[in-house]
């Protein structure tokens, strides 16, 4: 899987939960401590998230971290 596959595949991923779980990206980002901006760029596939942010993303969600690579 290529980068940018990656990064498109995490953001839906987290766009899909963050729906989901009717947060907007706001509350989210209030949550799980980052910046609103921060998750729309991940959304988007703009920025890759980082192993720490996955963490907290998979922990607040409660799904396991594998779930954004499968």
């Amino acid at each position: 899987m290529g980068i940018r596959k990656l990064k498109n595949t995490i953001g839906r991923k987290v766009k899909y939960l963050r729906i989901e779980n009717n947060l907007t990206q706001e509350k989210l980002a209030e949550k799980i401590n980052m910046s609103r901006e921060h998750i729309s760029c991940i959304e988007r596939g703009k920025n890759l998230a980082s192993t720490e942010t996955l963490y907290y993303l998979a922990k607040f969600f409660n799904v396991d971290i594998k779930y954004f690579f499968d």
